[in-house]
């Protein structure tokens, strides 16, 4: 084998290794989700107050809302964008929410909320997807915690404009917060809220405002935190270690090379 073939070999398999380790080191992952499915809607698995991801770990709960919650169709008005819709349709459901305050009071305190360790992740991004019906808030903020206790708004309020209609995608790119990365506390919540200009509780149908729309619901599905998983240590050991070969190697070529 010639020294230019050789050269090129051990050049071609250190590349390979090194872009192979950097690809395996950062990449997103599915720290958590919730998709509210199951065969039934009374065998989902932690029930309507607290219902478990169907990946991943974490924990949900209702926040400051007067009625109970229940689970329900995933796919009715267009469905939701769980891909179940089309494999399994009767098994997709949704974890539907109501008793939201008053129309003028309780704004951004009722609500689903939502914890999950990113301990190991970095550069965290939250996705769900949420149906209104007629009497629901129009408006949504979505919140984020560090501590689990204190939540903070976090980019502009999600609007529903129509009623008995799904908003599926909707994202919340948390990668420019540095507190929620590799925190075990990371927690968020999705609230009702005044219209921004008319200070109101207006409701999706367009219609309005109402006295209360404690009967109407929120309902909510494919809710998913993605992270990238940070490096472990001795892999970035590792990383060094072949670049550092992959150098002795072809400065080694290079000497055999001028004999």
């Amino acid at each position: 084998m010639s020294i230019r073939m050789g050269r090129f070999l051990s050049f071609l398999v250190i590349s390979t290794l090194v872009v192979t380790m950097q690809t395996n080191c950062a990449f997103a992952d599915l720290v958590a989700q919730w998709n509210f499915n199951g065969a039934t809607a009374t065998t989902i698995p932690g029930g309507v107050s607290s219902p478990t991801p169907s990946s991943g770990t974490g924990s949900a709960g209702l926040v400051n809302l007067t009625l109970a919650a229940t689970f329900a169709s995933g796919t009715a008005n267009g469905g939701s964008s769980d891909p179940v819709l089309v494999t399994v349709p009767s098994t997709n459901f949704a974890w539907n929410s109501t008793g939201y305050p008053a129309q003028g009071i309780g704004e951004k305190t009722a609500g689903v909320q939502f914890n999950v360790s990113t301990a190991g992740f970095n550069s965290v991004i939250v996705n769900w997807d949420t149906r209104s019906s007629n009497s629901s808030a129009r408006h949504q903020q979505f919140q984020y915690s560090t501590n689990g206790t204190t939540f903070t708004d976090f980019g502009a309020l999600f609007e529903n404009t129509a009623g008995d209609a799904w908003f599926n995608n909707r994202i919340a790119d948390l990668s420019s917060i540095s507190a929620v990365n590799n925190n075990p506390n990371f927690a968020f919540r999705m609230v009702s809220a005044f219209d921004p200009l008319n200070l109101g509780n207006y409701v999706s149908s367009g219609a309005g405002t109402i006295a209360a729309y404690a009967g109407g619901t929120l309902r909510f599905d494919m809710v998913s935190v993605n992270a990238t998983a940070v490096p472990e240590p001795t892999s970035m050991v590792l990383l060094g270690t072949v670049g550092v070969l992959g150098f002795a190697v072809r400065r080694r070529w290079k000497n055999v090379a001028k004999k």
